[in-house]
């Protein structure tokens, strides 16, 4: 998984763009994580305590975008992927939600987390 953070120069917004397969990825660390310290700080306390065996899985529900995590992987979906939607499709039909949801390595989303939670400090 591959990602790159920016700040956009005119606008002074946060950019995260991360590889196919993974752009919620990127919407989740600016939409829902933001500069958020309180909120980095207790998602790698989390990951700390998954990877001790302390936690087993724990999960930080977002406006819009929600992360998931356990001892193995991070998934961060869009909240709509886990209504429940009574709406009867056409055997031949299917819904798609490769651009809803992603899953990395629990190792992977920490490194990513501590990227992010570099970039932000340096940036301002």
């Amino acid at each position: 998984m591959e990602y790159e953070f920016r700040r956009n120069t005119l606008t002074g917004t946060l950019v995260a763009q991360f590889t196919m397969d993974h752009e919620i990825m990127g919407l989740w660390f600016v939409d829902e994580l933001g500069e958020d310290k309180a909120l980095i700080a207790q998602i790698a306390s989390t990951i700390e305590a998954l990877q001790q065996g302390k936690l087993t899985e724990q999960g930080f529900i977002g406006k819009a975008i929600s992360l998931e995590l356990d001892e193995e992987q991070a998934r961060v979906f869009a909240n709509a992927l886990e209504m429940d939607d009574d709406t009867l499709l056409d055997e031949s039909m299917s819904l798609y939600d490769g651009e809803s949801q992603a899953f990395c390595g629990l190792e992977d989303f920490e490194a990513a987390l501590k990227s992010w939670q570099a970039f932000i400090e340096e940036s301002r």
